[in-house]
């Protein structure tokens, strides 16, 4: 057994990362400090995720015959997650509407994650050998801390 973690091990660990973030989002209220910081860490974290996974995870599945569905409708559910989190952005924090439009958020990543963990995972297992696991597992992360940090040093 290797220490190595594949490509699903990668995405799972920013998967908990959204997960918890999206929760902690929506149990916010008003212009806060704590929404404000929470919403960042959360649009940083879904931009920093999605960059890299189709990067290297969901292109080379789409060079595949059997991988091409899968990835269409993950790619459509990232878009619409970019669409939620340009509302979002465009929309006060303290505006009734600002929780509703969170609660849809959180419900589409959880949905997104949640599907990709127990369906898209297990179809990709099939069409992606051992090496290519470990080897798209270290770009991707390579590219999803990149994304990250250049967020981050935006932000201050």
């Amino acid at each position: 057994m290797t220490n190595t973690l594949n490509i699903f091990d990668q995405l799972k660990i920013s998967h908990q990362k959204q997960r918890d973030l999206s929760k902690k989002l929506i149990s916010t209220s008003g212009d806060s400090p704590e929404r404000q910081e929470l919403f960042q860490l959360l649009k940083n974290e879904l931009f920093a995720h999605a960059v890299a996974e189709d990067r290297f995870f969901y292109i080379p599945l789409m060079m595949t015959d059997s991988g091409l569905n899968i990835t269409r409708h993950a790619l459509s559910e990232h878009h619409e997650m970019d669409e939620l989190l340009e509302q979002l952005t465009e929309t006060e924090f303290s505006s009734p509407g600002w929780l509703s439009i969170a609660k849809k958020l959180s419900e589409i990543v959880h949905h997104h994650l949640e599907e990709e963990e127990h369906k898209f995972f297990q179809q990709a297992g099939k069409i992606l050998d051992e090496k290519s696991k470990q080897l798209l597992a270290k770009k991707y992360h390579l590219e999803y801390e990149k994304y990250l940090e250049k967020n981050k040093s935006s932000l201050t």
